[in-house]
């Protein structure tokens, strides 16, 4: 059976679906599993042995080109893509996107059995247009991780445990460890990770809020601080070091992903808004306390029973105080360890 399934973007949702493609590797051992995904997710999968293949794809490019020259090229990638669909005789199409493009992708395939969610539950409903079997997730599958596991029971496929399996890179491990070496910081030793960042502003924690934690952790519980960041982040995380000898934290460097998950490995606790780094350190078992405002604790919260997630009271992420962010970071902290050989979540 050659399977293809079909999750783009972004970076926290291809981290949630990766049980996905464990639970139909488990269950389905002999076939062939193919994941579409764009470019710049598709280090997430490196080295995934439930996957035959990853397929990257450019939409977010390709809806960019404007140049004659950038025109043609992505008239040949959508050409080159459609030929590759084709030849690789899909059986089944698993769409755990549910937007028109997603679906534009799945119906590509021709798989005779292509699987999606009931209009109802799409982010964009004109995705049931492209499949053929819909899916309603039962009332128990609440987080998005259970409902895209509810797309593999038509093939009679199911999870025993949920897994998360993230590539790791041995120089980048190093490198991290040598950078927090030379900050005086030590791995899993109260080391708190803050990533003020989002794709959404209406998802991201007020700079003032997280310079006052980042003050307080090491002030009153005697914590160590990184503030982490990414493309465009780089001005907000320094505001939240301050300046000179006066810096509460310490400013991570400028990380791929592999070192970005070197860094989350080594944290004891991150404190992030819904966003990739969070989704990324929960599925490596690292404690989280997840800052939510417009988004829901019960669908996109850090999956599994070992963190701290705090929801805003008015869905404004201003709404959210430091003090029961504070009173969170440090119940994990002076909590029981977790199991350094972390299993996979037991459903």
């Amino acid at each position: 059976m050659n399977i293809a399934l079909v999750k783009l973007s972004s970076i926290g949702d291809v981290v949630h679906a990766l049980p996905v493609a464990e639970a139909l590797h488990a269950g389905l051992p002999q076939a062939r599993i193919v994941w579409v995904v764009e470019r710049r997710e598709a280090a997430v999968l490196r080295g995934n042995g439930a996957l035959s293949e990853v397929v990257p794809v450019d939409t977010r490019g390709w809806r960019r080109a404007r140049t004659p020259l950038a025109v043609a090229e992505t008239a040949g990638a959508l050409v080159a893509l459609r030929r590759y669909l084709r030849a690789a005789r899909f059986d089944v199409a698993i769409d755990l996107q549910g937007l028109v493009k997603s679906g534009v992708i799945t119906a590509a395939t021709r798989a005779p059995l292509r699987i999606g969610f009931a209009a109802a539950h799409c982010r964009e409903p004109l995705n049931a247009l492209f499949t053929n079997r819909r899916v309603t997730p039962p009332p128990s599958a609440r987080h998005v991780v259970d409902r895209y596991l509810s797309l593999v029971e038509p093939l009679g496929a199911r999870a025993r445990s949920v897994e998360f399996p993230l590539p790791a890179d041995g120089e980048a491990e190093a490198r991290i460890d040598e950078f927090l070496m030379g900050a005086g910081l030590k791995p899993r030793d109260r080391l708190v990770a803050l990533n003020p960042g989002a794709g959404r502003p209406d998802k991201r924690w007020p700079i003032p809020s997280f310079r006052e934690l980042a003050r307080r952790l090491v002030d009153e519980a005697g914590a160590s601080v990184l503030v982490i960041w990414g493309p465009n982040e780089l001005g907000e995380a320094r505001a939240i070091v301050g300046p000179g000898p006066a810096a509460r934290a310490a400013l991570a460097p400028p990380t791929s992903l592999d070192e970005l998950l070197a860094v989350l490995r080594r944290a004891s606790v991150v404190v992030a808004g819904d966003t990739g780094p969070l989704h990324l350190a929960a599925a490596l078992g690292t404690r989280c306390v997840g800052l939510y405002g417009p988004t829901s604790i019960e669908r996109n919260g850090p999956y599994g029973h070992t963190h701290r997630p705090l929801e805003s009271p008015d869905g404004t992420m201003a709404s959210l105080g430091v003090d029961p962010v504070f009173r969170a970071v440090v119940a994990i902290l002076d909590g029981p360890a977790p199991d350094p050989a972390r299993p996979g979540v037991a459903r």
